[in-house]
């Protein structure tokens, strides 16, 4: 639909560096981008924020790119291989609401976030988040504290067990909510 249309973001993607070779631009998401591009070296977000994930299928490491030029993404982010898929983050606004467990499968400790959590381990005295829920809003959710590390963007849904996306790590030590900025 329209509306939701405008709530989204808009993204072009680059064959090489410095928005130079063929592009691909899109408004929605693209599970895979080789169909597209043989490669992806840089992009513009022109609107909104967007995931972009090393391997097709929304898996492997993930970014999280606001609005702005990248013009060489992948030393600015350290990432070890191109762009194959993306997803676009619809901005939410109302409340955001999360429950995470220490275990997978929703086992052990359980807390509920409403806002952004720095460190598991000072705030709950959880020394692992292994599956969640998310029940209102966006969310990132780090590898480390302090929002670093290897990141996961997780929409409202039932996540049993972190492995099931593909990424390196199956454990998060903070979490913060994706926000209109």
């Amino acid at each position: 639909t329209d509306t939701a249309k405008m709530t989204m973001g808009k993204i072009i993607f680059y064959e090489d560096r410095n928005f130079q070779g063929r592009s691909y631009e899109t408004s929605s998401d693209c599970s895979d981008m080789t169909s597209y591009l043989s490669r992806c070296q840089s992009c513009r977000v022109e609107s909104g924020c967007v995931m972009v994930y090393e391997r097709p299928n929304f898996m492997g490491n993930q970014y999280f790119m606001r609005r702005g030029e990248y013009a060489d993404y992948m030393s600015m982010m350290g990432m070890r291989d191109c762009i194959r898929s993306c997803r676009m983050i619809p901005m939410h606004r109302g409340q955001f609401r999360m429950k995470i467990y220490e275990r997978e499968n929703f086992g052990g400790q359980m807390h509920e976030l409403m806002e952004d959590c720095g460190n598991i381990q000072d705030r709950y005295r959880m020394s692992d988040c292994q599956s969640c829920q998310v029940l209102d809003g966006h969310w990132l959710l780090y590898e480390q504290p302090q929002y670093r590390g290897s990141m996961v963007y997780l929409r409202p849904g039932e996540y049993r067990s972190f492995r099931d996306l593909g990424v390196s790590s199956n454990r998060f030590m903070s979490m913060r909510r994706i926000m209109d900025m």
